[in-house]
């Protein structure tokens, strides 16, 4: 046998070994990921309720004028565009902040890193639970401020008026969430070379001109990952603003567009419409996702 041919041969039974191996995974995908997206899309030109026996009526687009002409649509996607904001700024930054911190740490660094991730192991609905708890008007968020603030007995209505019970969601998505991307930054400032931060310091740069000039531009493709993973965690947040609504915070001021999708479906039984806004919120989560990619590889060329 040739040379050549051993090694073609050898190296189509190693691609035989990595489509054994792939299938699975995509055999996984193909029927819980992507034959739901395919079906919502298919499904948003039907006016199809969920219990009701008659075969579902082909209406075209109608189900998106209804869902783009509702003023409940409008309201949802302002709320999610809030939530997003509220959550993705000062969960980036301090997530950035604290891995800076750590990474200059000289001890405890894997007590530091272990006790900022804990949160992140809990389920959204466990987390949600505990914070329930916490923004009691006699839990621990009210007497902490009081005590801060030197005013006792005050209730700060956490759960109860519509502007705190914004906050309160992002409150509990940033403390679940900060200690799992402050280690993806940590992962990324750790494969930037010591020689690079060595050669600045010999040179006379101090620690601020070190993390500017050096670190943050070496961690680009980082904080490109983690502001994608940020954006498309709060667009799909669901469990905290389902659970605090059904505690009886007001609805309006939450009513993200996965609560909505699940109301629609649920409540009103109307699938179709469901489908639709599922249809607009993927759109969105892809089309933002595009333009942060673009734009990341746009600042590189330019570099």
């Amino acid at each position: 046998m040739k040379p050549r041919e051993s090694a073609g041969g050898l190296e189509r039974n190693r691609a035989r070994w990595g489509w054994a191996f792939v299938a699975p995974g995509l055999v996984f995908f193909s029927i819980f990921s992507f034959y739901p997206m395919l079906n919502a899309i298919w499904t948003s030109f039907f006016n199809k309720r969920l219990l009701s026996l008659k075969a579902p009526k082909f209406i075209g687009l109608q189900n998106y004028q209804r869902v783009l002409m509702s003023e409940d649509f409008w309201n949802s996607a302002r709320a999610t565009a809030t939530f997003t904001v509220g959550v993705f700024v000062p969960l980036f930054f301090l997530s950035l902040l604290f891995a800076t911190l750590i990474t200059s740490m000289k001890r405890g660094k894997r007590l530091a890193q272990a006790a900022l991730y804990s949160p992140a192991v809990l389920s959204s609905v466990v987390a949600a639970l505990i914070w329930l708890l916490m923004l009691d008007p006699r839990g621990l968020a009210n007497q902490f401020v009081n005590w801060v603030g030197s005013t006792p007995g005050i209730d700060h209505r956490w759960l109860s008026d519509g502007w705190m019970v914004q906050v309160s969601t992002m409150i509990v998505y940033v403390w679940k969430y900060l200690g799992y991307f402050t280690i993806l930054f940590i992962t990324g400032i750790g494969k930037i070379p010591d020689s690079v931060n060595e050669a600045a310091l010999m040179d006379g740069a101090g620690p601020f001109r070190r993390f500017f000039s050096i670190t943050l531009p070496l961690l680009r493709p980082t904080t490109v990952l983690v502001s994608v993973m940020i954006l498309i965690q709060c667009m799909k947040t669901f469990s905290t603003q389902y659970l605090f609504t059904q505690s009886g915070a007001p609805l309006a001021p939450v009513n993200v567009i996965t609560l909505n999708i699940y109301n629609t479906a649920m409540r009103d039984l109307n699938i179709g419409k469901a489908s639709v806004m599922s249809t607009l919120l993927f759109l969105l989560m892809l089309g933002l996702t595009w333009i942060q990619l673009r734009v990341s590889k746009k600042d590189e060329a330019e570099l």
